[in-house]
């Protein structure tokens, strides 16, 4: 696993640069473990029924992860860290956690009235707030 991207270190540091991308595909290929998501899920303000939606799967599939120390599957790893991602980008540009948890939870209008939190659950929805939260930073508001 030398070859893979980091997590631990790389998701709590600097922004993912474009010489770590390789390294996410490799590591989304073999699939984030069941304790490395748990991790990464107590970083965050999901709680694991928020998670089951993002990543459609049930909260009983998600604890019998745990039992059975399952790998996720690629495309169930590569949305934790797409969630992951987002999340850690949101803070930068909000400038702390609590800035930007609050922004995930309240409608937005230039989201068509909808909550950003509502939209992590398809990659079409993060996209889309990554381009927001671009937006925002630039100061150039819906």
């Amino acid at each position: 696993m030398a070859n893979t991207f980091n997590l631990e270190k790389n998701l709590s540091n600097s922004s993912v640069d474009d010489r770590d991308i390789l390294l996410l595909v490799q590591t989304v290929r073999q699939g984030i473990k069941y304790p490395l998501f748990v991790k990464i899920a107590s970083q965050s303000p999901f709680n694991l029924s928020e998670w089951s939606v993002f990543l459609h799967l049930s909260e009983r599939t998600i604890q019998r992860y745990k039992k059975e120390k399952k790998t996720f599957d690629p495309i169930h790893s590569e949305k934790i860290l797409e969630v992951t991602l987002l999340y850690k980008r949101g803070i930068e540009v909000f400038g702390d956690a609590d800035n930007f948890n609050a922004w995930l939870e309240a409608k937005n209008v230039a989201l068509g009235g909808i909550t950003p939190k509502s939209l992590l659950d398809t990659t079409f929805g993060i996209s889309l707030l990554k381009d927001e939260l671009t937006r925002i930073e630039h100061g150039v508001l819906a």
